[in-house]
């Protein structure tokens, strides 16, 4: 029962997306809440024991999520925080706060609780209750519901994984709901049109609750209206918590400090969650506290929004690390919307640093749009002679191949190099960047978790 042995069986069960609906052998196994919520009520109905947040959406409800998670904690709540998916190890997902600091999930405490759910569910299998056993999602779903009815946290931020009407997460009836920015991701499992994918984050949203979301696209606004409309719903507009644009100071180290009226109080945001469009999470966030304080009885002061959007802990965005010869800017961008949030962020660079891309995406992902988002930016027989961009396979079975990266380049006339795996993608972006340029590493979550590993690591690769 060791903690090895509890992630060998975690990963052994495969990711829920590894085939698309209409291929062989494909299970659609998260979309199903009766499995869920016959586990959980296997297990004493862990969700029903703590108050909870819910947060759907297509972009920035990992940063939303970590943002309230440390506003709960700096406010003194003992607060539970559920992500997906993890940059490193898998501890990550399940947080809560301990020894001062929201901290992951200790190894035997995980082992511990993968073993008792696993046990709970075979004989559920055994009696003919489940079809089978849970999906690697349900799993980490039900340990993290265990986890954090048994360190009785005050209240416990639940990022959604995938969608939002039949995700595992759905089970829990929240004090509020959050739909972060949507747009089109994941298409070929929640639909192909804003509306539809829309529909689905929608499902967080219970009769007479609480929706707490800002103005977006129209189609998504509008989707959002009429599924609200009927449930009789609280809305807060967090738009008030956005700041004015000319009011954002420029910093070299990517913080974002602006000014803000918070409560009738004049005050100065200093977030380490940087670019433009991580002020509409943390305005979500803030917008999330200010609600709980005043409709449901959570003592959270200003004093506390500000203290816990300062240390929140979000790594993989736009975060820069120092520890190779050149320094790495890191971010998870991995759809769309993302790679055009960065290419947004990058504007700002000097535009006489050399910078090289080291580019890996997953083939579920259009591989053709975000190249056409960012290579132009790093084109070498383009406006940039000095930058590069190398391409390097993810190890993960959704990996996009060199060959369909490289398809994507030759496409633009774009010239581009390719790595066997991503150590020696990093090793080799390092190589090619002079000491006064920047590596800029993106197009997957799985590939900037690795790099990050190798980085703080101090790896060869990244020597």
């Amino acid at each position: 029962m060791s903690y090895l042995a509890a992630v060998e069986g975690l990963f052994a069960r495969g990711h829920e997306l590894s085939a698309k609906p209409g291929d062989a052998g494909a299970v659609r196994r998260k979309f199903d809440l009766a499995h869920i919520r016959t586990l959980a009520g296997a297990l004493g109905n862990p969700q029903m024991q703590f108050p909870s947040v819910l947060i759907a959406g297509t972009n920035g409800k990992g940063s939303t999520s970590a943002t309230l998670a440390s506003i709960l904690h700096a406010a003194g709540h003992r607060t539970g925080l559920y992500t997906s998916p993890h940059l490193i190890r898998v501890n990550e997902r399940i947080q809560w706060s301990q020894h001062g600091l929201l901290t992951p999930i200790a190894d035997a405490d995980f082992a511990r609780l993968y073993f008792h759910v696993d046990d709970v569910a075979q004989t559920l299998v055994q009696q003919g209750k489940l079809p089978h056993a849970p999906s690697f999602f349900e799993m980490m779903t039900a340990i993290a519901f265990c986890s954090f009815a048994e360190q009785q946290v005050e209240i416990a931020v639940l990022e959604v994984g995938m969608g939002g009407r039949l995700d595992a997460t759905n089970i829990v009836e929240p004090l509020l709901s959050i739909i972060t920015d949507i747009s089109l991701d994941h298409t070929e499992w929640l639909g192909d049109t804003i509306a539809a994918i829309t529909r689905e984050k929608a499902g967080i949203l219970r009769q007479n609750g609480t929706l707490i979301t800002l103005p977006q696209h129209q189609e998504a606004n509008s989707t959002l209206g009429e599924v609200a409309m009927p449930l009789n719903l609280k809305g807060v507009n967090a738009a008030d918590y956005i700041p004015a644009w000319d009011s954002v100071q420029r910093s070299a180290d990517f913080r974002n400090r602006y000014p803000l009226k918070l409560q009738g109080e004049q005050v100065q945001m200093d977030s380490p969650l940087a670019g433009q469009h991580q002020q509409r999470n943390i305005a979500l966030a803030i917008a999330a506290a200010v609600e709980l304080s005043n409709s449901k009885d959570y003592k959270i002061t200003n004093t506390a929004i500000l203290q816990g959007v300062r240390d929140t802990q979000w790594p993989g965005r736009l975060e820069r690390v120092t520890t190779a010869p050149v320094p790495v800017l890191l971010d998870v961008a991995h759809n769309p919307a993302g790679a055009w949030a960065l290419r947004s962020a990058l504007s700002g660079l000097p535009e006489d640093q050399p910078r090289t891309l080291l580019f890996g995406c997953l083939r579920d992902k259009p591989v053709t749009t975000m190249a056409q988002i960012l290579f132009p930016l790093f084109d070498p027989e383009g406006d940039r002679a000095a930058d590069r961009i190398v391409l390097a396979q993810i190890d993960n079975p959704r990996a996009a191949t060199l060959e369909e990266m490289q398809a994507a380049a030759e496409s633009m006339g774009i010239a581009v190099e390719t790595a066997a795996d991503l150590p020696a993608g990093l090793r080799r972006a390092l190589q090619l960047t002079p000491a006064n340029g920047l590596v800029v590493g993106t197009g997957s979550i799985y590939l900037v978790g690795k790099i990050r590993e190798l980085l703080l690591a101090g790896s060869p690769e990244a020597r």
